[in-house]
């Protein structure tokens, strides 16, 4: 198992810092997290940690390789449930994403539902959440076959936080080499699910995992909220039973690419060290 780093760990500092700090932990893995179409004000004056994907593909290569890490995936959250509009990231950017994954030879591109944020999309039956999310992917995927990218779905959302929405909307979209999903722990249970159900259901289909655990003071909203940005505690001092995933995982052989979503440079040098112990003792 690979360990890597969610690449927003100081705040109010650009990518290149965020590469260096992720580095200076000791951590050789990084994803390629927040990014945006064309420029934005914040990254020109060094106050945002966005990478655009409209970038040199050199450029992006050459500031990890500063770093010392490599870089595993790309993310592409996105909005799959409101109509297309100018300011929602959607189709239009998963493609990029996949184009400038392909360019960097990284192999992975997540991507999810995401919260409706309109009466059109909050107003969905399943069926038509279904139909929303597979005719916003159609499109991308074809690009993920063609330049040989897996885009990996993640639990984030109403959808895909249940097995059998993650289940439809694999079956829907198909393309079983090119698509796949990346288990999220801490999305998982916060949305209701057990982790432990998208192992033993989707198995090697499995590309990528991101690593979080949960407070117990959360447990009252568990059910009700669809995903979270990261985790404020380390791996093992929440109630996710991290642990039992790390088993579970590697009795299917997974020895992939995982990144920590954890705030706090302790906290992720915590979850490091117990992440290697607890899958060397699987």
């Amino acid at each position: 198992m690979k360990i890597g780093c969610f690449a927003l760990v100081e705040p109010f500092c650009p990518m290149e810092r965020q590469f260096a700090a992720i580095g200076e932990m000791g951590i050789q893995y990084a994803d390629l997290t927040d990014n945006h179409n064309g420029g934005m004000l914040g990254v020109e004056y060094g106050f945002t940690a966005s990478l655009s994907l409209d970038s040199h593909p050199r450029k992006i290569r050459e500031m990890a390789a500063a770093a010392g890490i490599t870089l595993t995936s790309v993310c592409a959250h996105a909005n799959l449930l409101d109509p297309p509009g100018p300011d929602r990231y959607g189709t239009h950017e998963i493609i990029k994403a996949i184009r400038l994954a392909a360019l960097l030879g990284i192999r992975h591109v997540i991507t999810t539902e995401g919260d409706p944020k309109t009466p059109f999309g909050e107003n969905l039956t399943l069926k038509e959440r279904i139909f929303s999310i597979y005719e916003k992917l159609y499109e991308p995927l074809r690009w993920a076959c063609e330049l040989d990218v897996e885009l990996l779905i993640e639990p984030h959302g109403i959808v895909t936080d249940t097995i059998d929405g993650m289940a439809a909307i694999l079956d829907t979209l198909k393309h079983e080499q090119n698509l796949g999903v990346c288990l999220d722990t801490g999305n998982s249970w916060l949305g209701g699910s057990e982790p432990l159900d998208y192992i033993k259901t989707f198995g090697r289909r499995i590309g990528h995992v991101h690593w979080k655990d949960m407070a117990k003071e959360w447990e009252d909203k568990r059910g009700s909220l669809f995903g979270c940005g990261m985790a404020t505690i380390p791996l093992g001092d929440g109630i996710v039973g991290i642990q039992q995933i790390v088993r579970e995982l590697k009795k299917i052989n997974f020895n992939g690419y995982t990144t920590l979503e954890i705030a706090g440079v302790d906290n992720i040098r915590q979850s490091v060290k117990r992440l290697n112990k607890w899958y060397k003792d699987a």
